[in-house]
């Protein structure tokens, strides 16, 4: 491989590793000669890898202590420099990108699904939350980066925090009092229902809404035209067949554990069951790079990677948000966008959503 193309792929390799959290922040990169013998190149070529990757402020070189993953900036100072300087880079990224064919949708629809895989690193905010922010933590979906920026532009004053960690970290996170919504779809086998008795369970002796954000289908995603046939469950444990999963705790993998069950599959005959992936964004993403030839994922994420999918069911994806902070007027401003015929063609747009039921509430006590 040409050296000049080296480099980018070094690039991509890092980065990969540093988005998906095998290299966290402030944890040191290999030095250069060892790079240069695990990449077989030219200390030149990791210079270069590893400069485009402080230009993407990624990593930081000091001298005698090596290079590192960057830390946490949240805290940095929000000058007009900075501001400008992150607005020029957007703009020469928008030109070449365009410049390339790409379509103002296709580069919206990618930067939202990129976001997603951001947000999914994020730490949820511990202290009091102001009132004009609304602390989200729960089930990824899709639609949720959108949601979040158009709920803003309709509310310049407000704002949606993400922090994704599954279903039951989203419950949890409000009896612990560190979030106001939570989202959850998570499938109750004794009764076929969707998290009214989780919410009993976890949220005990308390008024709570659900908010219902869509009905969302939910199936196999494998490469363009499904060239392993891959039909439904039992294809999982095919010899040579490789599985991406969700983690613990998340309503798509407490579905999925509950059908290998009634199925009679035992997940250790799959092959890539313990590999778990913390949004279907990176499920999606796994398979597309070839890590795996299938996953369980929204048809949303399989038509944002161009994957194959196939429907093995529908499930019912509630906001979920305790009594007392159902007055709050951020709360109120979250519904009243959600029950607008605008807010029900944007998801409908994603692909793979109902949204018949979309701002409909149930109270549960």
């Amino acid at each position: 491989m040409e050296q000049s193309h080296l480099y980018q792929q070094i690039v991509e390799s890092i980065r990969d590793d540093i988005l998906s959290g095998i290299i966290k922040p402030g944890e040191s990169l290999p030095p250069m000669r060892k790079m240069t013998e695990t990449w077989n190149c030219t200390t030149g070529t990791i210079m270069r890898a590893y400069q485009e990757l402080a230009h993407q402020g990624l990593i930081i070189s000091h001298v005698g202590k090596g290079t590192k993953v960057v830390e946490n900036q949240s805290g940095q100072n929000q000058s007009p420099l900075r501001k400008a300087t992150l607005f020029n880079r957007t703009e020469a990224f928008l030109l070449e990108i365009i410049t390339a064919g790409y379509t103002p949708d296709e580069i919206e629809q990618s930067l939202r699904t990129a976001l997603d895989r951001w947000k999914t690193f994020s730490s949820p905010q511990q202290e009091a939350s102001p009132i004009n922010v609304l602390r989200f933590i729960g089930s990824h979906d899709p639609s949720l980066a959108m949601i979040a920026a158009q709920y803003h532009e309709a509310n310049p004053e407000l704002s949606l925090h993400l922090s994704f960690s599954g279903s039951l970290g989203g419950l949890i996170a409000l009896a612990e009092k560190n979030a106001e919504i939570a989202g959850c779809h998570l499938w109750d086998e004794a009764t076929d229902t969707y998290n009214e008795p989780f919410v009993r369970k976890l949220l005990p002796g308390q008024r709570v809404a659900l908010l219902t954000l869509a009905h969302r289908r939910v199936g196999l995603i494998f490469a363009p035209g499904n060239p392993l046939g891959l039909n439904d469950l039992t294809d999982l444990a095919r010899p040579g067949i490789r599985f991406v999963n969700r983690q613990q705790g998340s309503g798509t993998r407490v579905w999925l554990d509950a059908q290998l069950q009634r199925v009679g599959i035992d997940p250790s005959s799959i092959a890539g069951y313990q590999d778990e992936k913390m949004t279907h964004s990176e499920v999606a993403r796994a398979v597309s790079k070839g890590q795996a030839e299938v996953g369980l994922a929204v048809e949303t994420a399989a038509l944002s990677f161009e994957l194959g999918f196939n429907l093995l069911t529908t499930e019912r994806y509630d906001l979920v948000i305790p009594a007392d902070k159902w007055e709050l007027e951020s709360v109120q401003a979250l519904k009243r966008w959600l029950d607008t015929p605008h807010a029900k063609a944007e998801i409908n747009n994603l692909g793979g959503y109902d949204t018949k039921e979309t701002g409909t509430v149930t109270w549960v006590s």
